[in-house]
């Protein structure tokens, strides 16, 4: 997050209009500063102080997907056009199913580090005991 956000930037972050982030700078809840050219910046500090959201974790690069699993190929199986690759990812095991092409091209074999980066729109979440 930049030291200074736009009221439009900040007014997103915190899940509110822009309209109520000028009511709560008129009455004083929330600190602004002023540009150049006298628009409205909030700082960092303030979407924090004043966030009910949990703060996400940064991708860490230009791609918008968040869950990224860093770890060693297990083994790979490819049939026709397509393959099967598990990744060994500190305690999880990845498999993703892609093309042939796609391991040739990555090199990947069992023992080579890789990346499972995940973007799913349905993803499921069973309910465990911790055992």
């Amino acid at each position: 997050m930049p030291d200074e956000l736009s009221l439009g930037q900040a007014a997103a972050a915190l899940g509110v209009s822009v309209d109520t982030l000028r009511r709560w700078d008129r009455k004083g809840r929330i600190r602004t500063t002023r540009d150049a050219r006298n628009r409205r910046l909030v700082p960092a500090s303030e979407i924090r102080r004043l966030s009910t959201r949990p703060i996400r974790h940064q991708t860490g690069t230009e791609r918008s997907a968040r869950n990224r699993f860093d770890g060693v190929v297990r083994s790979v199986e490819c049939d026709g056009v397509m393959a099967l690759v598990e990744i060994e990812a500190g305690p999880f095991l990845v498999t993703a199913a892609i093309t042939r092409d796609s391991v040739d091209e990555l090199g990947l074999a069992a023992g080579v580090h890789a990346t499972a980066v995940v973007k799913a729109t349905s993803v499921m979440i069973e309910r465990g005991s911790l055992a």
